[in-house]
């Protein structure tokens, strides 16, 4: 891994370097670093924060699943907390580009699924498409979250999103974080992978269809990981549970072929369902592993 990380952070000391190794190395580590830890790497750098961030990147990009387009993005988000969030692009092989979840999606729904309350910053190697500009508005609805880009002075949102339609607009005065969690009623005789899908929809964000879901992918090597959908006002951003659940699984150091079940839990008659997209997903993954779908009601 030292070796690893010298080529992707060349010109950064060895004590930096073996200070994000020993991060790495931790069996728990799931794409995020504390506060604590980014003011020790940056005062070993000697740069301020947003420069970490955006030194970072090339680290971040290693996360990345880029089999179609063979463009690989690394993504950086810091919270109001002030831990630091990694993301990276994730493309489905052999499926609808529709699915594939930009490095932005990525590192917000990072933060999203550790509680994070709300983005200060979001550093990337170059200006946000406009799919990812809308998605960030939802995590930003004043349009205040900072972008920095390699090159270019931090600008505002705002700026790169004008007349922005949000949240607003649809009638919700607040976004997506910081997050908010539902009542829903316990699936009867559930086991554990179904009660950690429950739990992921109890965190979803779903305020234009109220159609609350959420994904757990057990591993063969026992390890749980939780996915929660996450709206968008414009719809086609939005992010499906499995997506998030696919981005924390990677972002952790598993595999695909590590992936032995998943469990969908969603609202029962909702308006709109995720149990389709998500055979398509897996089937880009994990084409052998079954979706057991399991229903719940608002309590």
């Amino acid at each position: 891994m030292a070796e690893t990380l010298k080529k992707a952070l060349p010109n950064w000391s060895d004590k930096t370097l073996e200070k994000i190794q020993h991060l790495l190395a931790d069996s728990g580590f799931s794409g995020r670093i504390s506060k604590a830890d980014t003011n020790v790497l940056a005062g070993s750098e000697r740069v301020s924060t947003n420069e970490l961030m955006l030194g970072l990147l090339p680290l971040a990009r290693r996360y990345s699943r880029a089999p179609i387009s063979n463009y690989h993005v690394g993504v950086v988000a810091r919270g109001v907390s002030g831990d630091l969030y990694f993301g990276a692009n994730i493309e489905l092989p052999g499926h609808s580009l529709g699915l594939a979840v930009h490095g932005e999606q990525f590192a917000l729904s990072n933060a999203y699924m550790h509680g994070e309350q709300g983005i200060a910053a979001v550093a990337l190697t170059a200006a946000p498409c406009g799919h990812c500009r809308q998605f960030m508005n939802e995590f930003s609805p004043k349009g205040d979250l900072e972008i920095l880009i390699t090159g270019s002075a931090p600008v505002k949102l705002s700026s790169l999103l004008p007349m922005a339609f949000g949240p607003k607009d649809l009638g919700f005065q607040e976004g997506a974080v910081p997050v908010r969690e539902v009542v829903l009623a316990r699936p009867e005789g559930a086991d554990a992978l179904t009660l950690a899908a429950w739990d992921a929809a109890k965190r979803s964000y779903a305020p234009y269809t109220k159609a609350h879901s959420g994904i757990a992918i057990g591993t063969q090597a026992g390890r749980i990981f939780r996915g929660v959908y996450i709206e968008n006002v414009a719809f086609n951003p939005s992010l499906s549970p499995l997506q998030t659940a696919l981005a924390a699984l990677i972002v952790a150091g598993e595999t695909y072929s590590s992936i032995s079940e998943v469990v969908l839990v969603e609202i029962e008659d909702g308006v709109i369902s995720q149990q389709t997209a998500t055979e398509a997903s897996l089937a880009g993954v994990a084409a052998a592993v079954p979706v057991k779908r399991v229903t719940t009601k608002a309590a």
